[in-house]
């Protein structure tokens, strides 16, 4: 059995993660926030006073990746919560109904076999750690929450991958994306 692992963003007045930039890529923006904190909860006690918007998503079985891939991606993966690693970027993502109109192998052909997402993704590991959470079955407002961590001189690497993958076939099926950069406090 494949254990669900919750996860809820935070956007407020208070948390572990300073808001460097919120850039809006594409769709309807989220409120202005200056930090952003995360607990592995789907229902923290928090005081509504501090907090703006809330991001629900699960961490489970990878969807897209084959097993050849979800091995090597095990393989090389650094993980969260490096010390070096002092910045970070939370990515929503939602992806239009024309995407999840297309049957799984339809999405998987676009995702590996013409975007190579997770070829791509290869080379800039390990000096990005990243977690995929999603959002898109407890009816959130966003599909995907990618979660990534990196020392800051590898920013202009995360840079770099960030335009590649924006540069794919797969990146046309987004309609709402927001690039949240933030600092440990």
């Amino acid at each position: 059995m494949t254990s669900i692992n919750p996860i809820t963003f935070f956007g407020g007045t208070i948390g572990l993660w300073k808001v460097v930039q919120m850039h809006t890529i594409v769709g309807d923006p989220l409120a202005t926030v200056s930090y952003v904190d995360a607990h592995t909860t789907h229902h923290p006690a928090l005081p509504s006073t501090t907090v703006m918007w809330t991001l629900k998503g699960t961490n489970t079985h990878p969807r897209y990746a084959e097993r050849t891939e979800v091995n090597a991606l095990q393989a090389v993966q650094a993980p969260l919560q490096r010390p070096e690693a002092t910045m970070a970027c939370l990515i929503p993502i939602r992806k239009s109904a024309a995407w999840w109109a297309l049957a799984q192998d339809e999405r998987r052909k676009i995702f590996e076999e013409e975007s190579q997402h997770i070829a791509l993704s290869m080379a800039y590991l390990p000096a990005i750690a990243r977690r995929l959470y999603h959002g898109r079955e407890l009816g959130e407002p966003f599909d995907f929450l990618t979660w990534f961590e990196f020392a800051p001189e590898h920013e202009s690497v995360f840079n770099a991958l960030l335009v590649k993958l924006r540069n794919t076939r797969e990146w046309t099926f987004v309609d709402r994306e927001i690039d949240i950069r933030l600092q440990i406090t």
